[in-house]
């Protein structure tokens, strides 16, 4: 390219709702790059989307742009092409004469005028059409995500050559000799040319331009070697070092006829056994999904400053991995990421069923549409370093034998990245295909899971939603099976329909004969982690200042209000985001520990604003902190050196050893070597006291995966009350760190409840005792309850309203739907009882064997010492412990299941700390009810 016209600015619009093409009158102006609805242009949209952000001028159909250029004589008739960076269907007229039509939702668009434009004025005329798509486009055009927006978000201009140029420059590096394949179409005469390479070492401090190397082309077809030399710069996450080619077309005389200038980098990203390597070493992929999410446009932004800002954020909380959920993202993204040091998976836009020609419902066009897409991103974007793989699509079911030749077609043409079948395919019955490269899912049958939680749909659920709390899991014995043997073979399913959770809805589906066995052969990633909801932030509603409107926060807002709620909104979002992030913990942590795995792909560090809204994030839609955790604590469970402490509870009495296996996932490429591991349990509950610590020389540490350090066997000293203590874990001179928190409970601590007037039914006898003035303690068994909802620790899976209905259509159990509690830590009740605002692992076998009372008719004065937060939709007000007058007595009350309290040492705590508040003058509950009010909860 020789020169380029920037087409930004002032176009004329008429919107064409109804695609007409008749009577463009131009009445409207808009500034390009933008969409319709960034720049309100059209009809305010009066709906409500509960589920999703609502796009505030939502706008399908045809958009009309048009304006009027001017060529300066120096350009007039050079070769010259129309660059269109990020948009929809677009049809283009110059002058009125039509130059075709182009799709691509991935890639720009790009229209040569082969003749030129003579000197002078000349019309441009755009149509972009956001309806009919040769296939759904995944989130590149769902509400859920980024909207169905119309419009041209990128470059725009006129890009004039001379009629020798350099078409499809594409590089190679070549880590083994240090250098660069570049390959190249030569469009034009070749007689007389030469390419002049050098390359600007961007990275480097000070930056530096290597020797200019000089090429003679003897054919259209260019293919030449550009050397770095020995002390070549690499690019890795940890050490992003770019290189800028600038590769000129000369003539004899020097005179540059083409210019071409592209970022690269040398790096090789292999797979290899049950691990990627980058440059030969092992690396640990932290991904993150994205589906490009920006509240503030409603589409993903073409500027590489604002990318940079939005990968350094999670580049922040350990983040090393991009996957695009059936998308991928612009130009600018893959530039902030080879700056930063971030692998990227771009995914072709395909949720659905892959066919061939012998299938029922089979789509040729949209096939060859999606299977060209590919090639568009690997031609565009195959040259950044940061481009390391590539997935099919999301959920895919349908023809192993076409999705393999696809994948093998890709391969061939681009050898530069690694490929995937697609993610999470054949869900309950995964294969691996021949020519996928990784492999990236949930399971392997139906029991043999590798993610910590899953929807009540897809279950079993997983260890973080169902299992005592503890750090021994991993998912190792699931990826690889004791030989002879199978983890569920009973659940293998073959040649049968089976129904499954389908995008937002569900489907029925072939499923083929599985393997028994299946075992990877390639780096297995685990798909779509985490999950877990936080109640909605009220408060940053005002955030949504551009064409989305977060409509659907106002109506939860609404219902809160309206069941009497509403002031405590603020404590929901704490204590839902608490609980949140102790989950996400542990399932990180699962991760680590697993020695087979070679990463995963979150879900999400950042809300997800569609599917019903699943508010999963630590951090909002607009990637700004919950206050949940602080970047630098959760690198401590989310880095490339992630401390280990391996050990089978939380909650110990005192007398007990505790036993911990200590280990380091390490995948840094600097040795360890000579440092220490220091631990400490402290409690800062008595003055910071040390109750025990301790050191042990680390082995010598190489990296590249799990490294056993040492194992602690430590007596948990006596205390003379519950106790909270956090061990802390940390190796001097690194960043390296971690702590855990663990409960002390008395070893002596007697629990009398003899004398307390304690009942499992609301009976005569204790309306008689509360007639007569008398306290009594009234909890029923919770399986006895009917109006309430059954005890769940975990905070709920992804969006409650998405995963009910699917639930309901598929005739399957309906998640629980809670979101952890809501605890007034400072009430006396809990004066024996160290607890905290939101859930902590103390509760977990109180609550899992607990129902919570809907308290939605009871009198609103009745305000639950302990409060289990419910989902936005549902909102029930929902009590686990609460306390009231009675005729002329008291009553602590709470569906608890005392069999179980007695069972464990946090259950008898929780237990005496109720013996001594009800023998307590502090026993003064607020609130009164009526007997029959009393008698409606209970039965």
């Amino acid at each position: 390219m020789i020169a380029a016209l920037n087409l930004e600015g002032t176009w004329k619009l008429q919107l064409d709702e109804h695609k007409i093409e008749r009577g463009l009158n131009f009445s409207d102006v808009i500034t390009l790059p933008n969409t319709t609805s960034h720049a309100a242009k059209g009809k305010k949209n009066e709906n409500v989307l509960l589920g999703a952000l609502t796009d505030e001028y939502l706008f399908e159909g045809y958009a009309w742009f048009s304006r009027e250029i001017e060529i300066p004589e120096h350009l007039a008739d050079k070769r010259c092409f129309l660059h269109l960076e990020r948009t929809r269907v677009t049809t283009v007229w110059i002058d009125g004469v039509e130059l075709g039509t182009q799709n691509s939702l991935n890639t720009p668009h790009r229209y040569e005028i082969q003749a030129g434009l003579t000197a002078g004025t000349h019309t441009v005329t755009i149509r972009v059409d956001n309806t009919d798509y040769p296939t759904k486009g995944g989130h590149l055009t769902s509400e859920d995500t980024q909207t169905n927006w119309n419009g041209i978000t990128g470059e725009l201009e006129l890009q004039f050559f001379e009629r020798v140029f350099l078409d499809n420059v594409q590089v190679y590096p070549v880590l083994a000799t240090r250098s660069f394949e570049i390959k190249a179409l030569l469009v034009g005469e070749l007689q007389g040319l030469k390419i002049v390479v050098s390359a600007v070492a961007v990275s480097a401090d000070p930056v530096f331009t290597t020797e200019e190397q000089i090429f003679t082309p003897d054919s259209q077809e260019i293919q030449l070697t550009y050397m770095i030399g020995e002390d070549a710069m690499l690019w890795s996450d940890d050490e992003p070092n770019l290189y800028k080619l600038h590769i000129h077309l000369q003539d004899q005389n020097g005179n540059i006829l083409d210019s071409n200038q592209v970022w690269t980098g040398l790096r090789e990203f292999r797979a290899a056994g049950d691990k990627f390597t980058i440059n030969g070493h092992k690396t640990f992929l932290r991904g993150k999904h994205d589906g490009l999410i920006f509240p503030l446009t409603g589409y993903a932004p073409t500027d590489v400053d604002e990318w940079t800002r939005i990968l350094a954020i999670s580049k922040s909380y350990g983040i090393n991995h991009y996957r695009f959920h059936t998308c991928c993202p612009p130009e600018a993204a893959f530039i902030a990421a080879d700056l930063l040091g971030i692998y990227m998976e771009p995914e072709l836009p395909f949720w659905g069923t892959i066919t061939d020609e012998f299938s029922e419902g089979h789509n040729q066009a949209e096939q060859d549409y999606l299977i060209s897409e590919g090639f568009a991103m690997l031609k565009t974007f195959g040259n950044h370093p940061s481009f390391v793989m590539m997935s099919m699509g999301n959920e895919l079911w349908g023809s192993k034998d076409k999705l393999n030749s696809i994948l093998k077609e890709y391969k061939a043409y681009d050898h530069r990245h690694l490929y995937t079948e697609g993610s999470n395919n054949f869900q309950f019955v995964p294969d691996i295909l021949e020519e996928s490269e990784f492999f990236c899912g949930v399971r392997f049958s139906k029991e043999r899971l590798f993610r910590g939680s899953y929807a009540m749909c897809d279950a079993p659920l997983g260890h973080v939603q169902t299992d005592l709390p503890n750090t021994l899991k991993d998912y190792d014995s699931n990826i690889t099976p004791e030989q002879g043997s199978d983890a569920d073979p009973s659940s293998q399913t073959g040649g049968t329909e089976i129904q499954i959770q389908y995008g937002t809805g569900s489907k029925t589906v072939q499923a083929e004969a599985g393997s028994d066995q299946l075992v990877s052969h390639v780096p297995v990633i685990s798909h779509e982690i985490g999950q877990y909801a936080t109640f909605p932030n009220f408060e940053e509603i005002n955030k949504y200042t551009g064409s989305l409107k977060a409509r659907n926060f106002e109506v939860f807002r609404e219902r809160l209000e309206a069941k009497g709620l509403g002031h405590l909104a603020a404590a929901y979002f704490r204590a839902s985001g608490k609980l949140a992030v102790q989950c996400y913990k542990e399932e990180l942590e699962a991760a680590f520990r697993s020695q087979q795995l070679a990463g995963f792909q979150l879900l999400d560090l950042q809300d997800f604003s569609g599917q019903g809204t699943a508010l999963v994030g630590v951090l909002d839609a607009f990637m700004d902190s919950k206050g949940m955790i602080t970047p630098e604590e959760w690198r401590t469970f989310c880095s490339d050196a992630v401390l280990l402490a391996r050990f089978p509870k939380y909650n110990y009495q005192a007398g007990e050893l505790f036993e911990a296996r200590i280990e380091l996932s390490y995948f840094r490429r600097q040795a360890l070597d000579g440092l220490q591991l220091k631990w400490v349990i402290q409690s800062d509950q008595i003055e910071d006291i040390i109750l025990v610590k301790g050191e042990v020389n680390l082995p010598a540490v190489y990296g590249e995966n799990v490294v056993s350090i040492t194992e602690l066997r430590i007596p948990i000293p006596e205390v003379s009350n519950m106790t909270k203590v956090e061990m802390k874990l940390s190796i001097p001179g690194t960043d390296i760190r971690k702590s855990y928190d663990l409960w002390i409970y008395p070893s002596q601590q007697e629990v009398d409840l003899s004398n307390l007037n304690l009942f499992t039914q609301l009976s005569e006898q204790a309306l008689e005792l509360l007639e007569q003035g008398e306290d009594i303690l009234l909890f029923p068994n919770p399986k006895q309850i009917q109006h309430a909802i059954q005890g769940f620790y975990s905070t709920d899976f992804w969006s409650y309203p998405m995963f009910r209905s699917i639930s309901e259509n598929m005739k399957r159990e309906v998640p629980v739907g809670t979101m952890g509690l809501l605890i007034q830590q400072n009430h006396p009740a809990f004066e024996h009882f160290v607890t905290e605002e939101y859930s902590t692992y103390p509760w977990w076998s109180i609550v899992s064997e607990s129902s919570s009372i809907i308290l939605d008719d009871v009198n609103q004065d009745l305000q639950p010492i302990v409060q289990t937060i419910d989902n936005f939709e549902r909102n029930h007000k929902l009590g686990l412990l609460m306390e009231c007058q009675v005729r002329n007595g008291r009553v602590l009350m709470g569906a608890l299941n005392l069999e179980s309290l007695m069972a464990t040492p946090e259950g008898r705590q929780l237990l005496y700390s109720f013996q001594r508040y009800v023998e307590s003058p502090a026993y003064q509950p607020a609130a009164r009810l009526e007997v029959e009010e009393l008698r409606k909860l209970y039965n």
